[in-house]
């Protein structure tokens, strides 16, 4: 059934990622004769002001914010795993800095942290995958050291230490690999968060910049026409409403399969 989970998640990876190469149809290519399109058998979706395709753009927005929320996720299990592992692992008072620098962080309005680092750093989209990945992270070590607390102290890893393998060793080979799961359950869980994220910034204006397409930028293009053209919101919507519920829901499963 593990296997299963996974196998779900690759392929609607792939297929989000891939997808939009197989469309026929540039995203950013404007026809000003073709704004504000019903949806149609030209054009499933319609189009918007200027004439592009929303079909076309939904699949390259889709793909955008799917991987601003893997890259970020990505980003804080690197920084959290290896924050909350060094400070379980080590206790006493390496343990209680650390983890008061974490408390401090977290008393933060990470949203604000974000838009500042947005504001005055730039409005890239690598940016936005570091800013987003940078505070998402403290979750992340509060959960892995409280994993490796629970471990360090049982038989194996007591017996690694008697025969003097190296902390790290003991970190990456013995203590890593038993809590692997809770990762991959907190990791599939994070993704969604970014996307969602990503998607109020960039309906503020402050993420994925014109002309690129994200379902936060279709959002925000919707918004100002949906008294006439209330399909312009309606699709990316529903769009964000499927991608971040599967996510979610293969997320479910993974914890399901892991911890019943």
């Amino acid at each position: 059934m593990l296997k299963k989970t996974a196998l779900i998640f690759l392929i609607m990876s792939i297929v989000i990622i891939l997808l939009p190469e197989i469309v026929p149809i540039d995203p950013n290519e404007i026809n000003l004769s073709n704004g504000n399109l019903s949806p149609s058998s030209a054009h499933l979706l319609g189009t918007d002001l200027k004439g592009r395709d929303l079909f076309a753009r939904m699949l390259f927005g889709t793909r955008l914010s799917f991987l601003i929320g893997i890259s970020a996720t990505f980003i804080s299990l690197f920084v959290g795993v290896a924050w909350g592992s060094v400070a379980g692992y080590s206790g006493g008072f390496k343990d209680a800095a650390m983890m008061r620098i974490v408390d401090v962080l977290y008393g933060l309005p990470y949203m604000f942290i974000v838009i500042i680092l947005m504001t005055f750093t730039g409005r890239s989209v690598m940016l936005l995958f570091i800013a987003l990945g940078l505070v998402q992270w403290l979750t992340m070590a509060r959960i892995v050291r409280a994993e490796v607390i629970s471990i360090k102290e049982k038989e194996f890893i007591e017996a690694a230490k008697a025969i003097g393998t190296p902390k790290a060793k003991i970190l990456l080979k013995h203590i890593l690999p038993n809590i692997i799961g809770t990762i991959s359950v907190y990791a599939t869980f994070t993704i969604p968060t970014v996307i969602i994220v990503e998607t109020f910034l960039s309906f503020l204006g402050l993420g994925v910049q014109p002309p690129q397409a994200s379902l936060g930028t279709l959002i925000k293009n919707g918004i100002t026409t949906i008294s006439v053209y209330p399909w312009q919101i309606i699709f990316p919507s529903l769009f964000l409403l499927v991608l971040v519920f599967t996510i979610n829901r293969i997320g479910w499963k993974l914890e399901k399969n892991l911890f019943k």
